[in-house]
């Protein structure tokens, strides 16, 4: 058996690009998908596969996914960036869907078999008043929703501020000190109004100093969250050890994360309590298996990267390692609109607070070609990664 051809398709049915990877073998019929969203450089990522790893890979045996994966991760020299790592990750997830079309089981059996039936999700609230965020808050509970990530205002941009220095540049301005007191009075409202037991998550987006980020995350302890989110940017690990000493709120990171060195001294020194990355990120199922492992030593759970920045296809592979993964904690969820479930046939299922797998063999999900082709992607700056503190200086999202 050989790889015969490597397509790469770029389509936007939520108005997010998503990257998909078709593996196509000799064995009439047979072939597998795979993410390589990087939303935001998507034309990088579909130059690397088109470019690159189609002439590596035509006429290898697409059974080897580890050797594979070892010589994809090297093959440029340089490696660990968001680009490569995206599309290996195309790769080695749609080599794993095609491992598992061979066997005839699902990709969940291949890594020992169910630990669960379905995936715990948590779902996202906001809004622009305590109010707005309860009331959405209400609306999932209603639903058997238990786990709610709940933020106002967004991730704090808005249009510029009242009082900035002349000739402040336009962009989209975040005010760290307004953002972190409507946090805390958030919270408040909502454990008040919501009782203790609907559990409550927060997501700093790494946009706050790491003092003041040390600061909230104390002043939210008394509301028994979850967990809390980036807390700090990924530069800014070693400011974990002292978030840790001051605050006993559980703690999530990595969406950001391309590199092992970046989460190895967070997880063995137990300094996070979940490990956060975007699998695509990081080059795919291959080394999130044995991350999730390296996890399982240290008292780390996963809770996989799963915005819609995330293709249907690796959400798929999401939900099968969470159902295999004895350390699986928590999955992100925001659910398909009917258009990416008519492009993307077999997606997973929410129900009440689980997600559900429909078990066909490899990620069991499929892509319809002429569906995709209907959605072109969106290839212009994103302006939420264009913030500004209140006097105009660049912060970091």
């Amino acid at each position: 058996m050989k790889i015969t051809n490597v397509k790469t398709i770029i389509t936007a049915p939520a108005k997010l690009n998503l990257v998909v990877v078709k593996i196509e073998t000799s064995e009439p019929g047979l072939y597998g998908l795979g993410c390589a969203t990087f939303a935001w450089r998507s034309l990088a990522v579909k130059s690397v596969l088109d470019n690159y790893f189609k002439p590596f890979l035509l006429g290898k045996d697409p059974q080897r996914i580890e050797d594979i994966w070892q010589q994809g991760a090297v093959s440029g020299y340089w490696r660990n960036g968001p680009e490569l790592n995206n599309a290996l990750s195309g790769v080695d997830m749609a080599l794993w869907d095609i491992k598992g079309k061979i066997a005839g089981l699902p990709a969940y059996q291949l890594w020992g078999g169910k630990c669960r039936e379905g995936a715990l999700v948590y779902r996202h609230t906001g809004g622009k008043t305590l109010e707005e965020v309860e009331k959405q808050v209400r609306k999932f509970m209603q639903q058997g929703v238990m786990h709610l990530r709940c933020q106002i205002g967004g991730y704090g941009g808005g249009k510029s501020p009242l009082v900035a220095p002349e000739g402040a540049l336009p962009g989209e301005y975040f005010d760290p000190a307004a953002y972190a007191r409507t946090t805390v009075e958030l919270f408040a409202h909502l454990r008040k109004k919501l009782g203790p037991e609907v559990e409550l998550l927060h997501d700093i987006h790494e946009r706050l100093a790491p003092i003041d980020a040390v600061r909230l995350a104390k002043q939210l302890e008394p509301f028994r969250l979850f967990f809390l989110e980036d807390a700090m940017a990924p530069e800014q690990g070693e400011w974990f050890r002292t978030l840790r000493q001051q605050c006993a709120t559980p703690l999530a990171m990595g969406e950001l994360f391309n590199h092992p060195l970046e989460w190895e001294t967070l997880i063995k020194d137990r300094l996070i309590d979940f490990i956060r990355v975007h699998v695509s990120q990081i080059g795919g199922i291959t080394p999130a298996l044995k991350l999730a492992k390296f996890c399982e030593q240290f008292g780390v759970r996963t809770a996989w990267h799963g915005p819609g920045d995330v293709s249907p296809v690796g959400h798929a592979a999401n939900i099968h390692m969470d159902l295999a993964l004895p350390n699986f904690g928590i999955q992100e969820w925001g659910g398909f609109s009917p258009e990416l479930e008519k492009v993307f046939p077999g997606c997973p299922k929410q129900k009440g607070a689980y997600v559900y797998l429909n078990d066909k063999p490899g990620l069991g999900i499929d892509i319809n070609e002429q569906e995709a082709a209907k959605y072109s992607g969106i290839h212009d700056v994103p302006a939420w990664t264009q913030t500004r503190l209140p006097d105009g200086t660049s912060v970091r999202p």
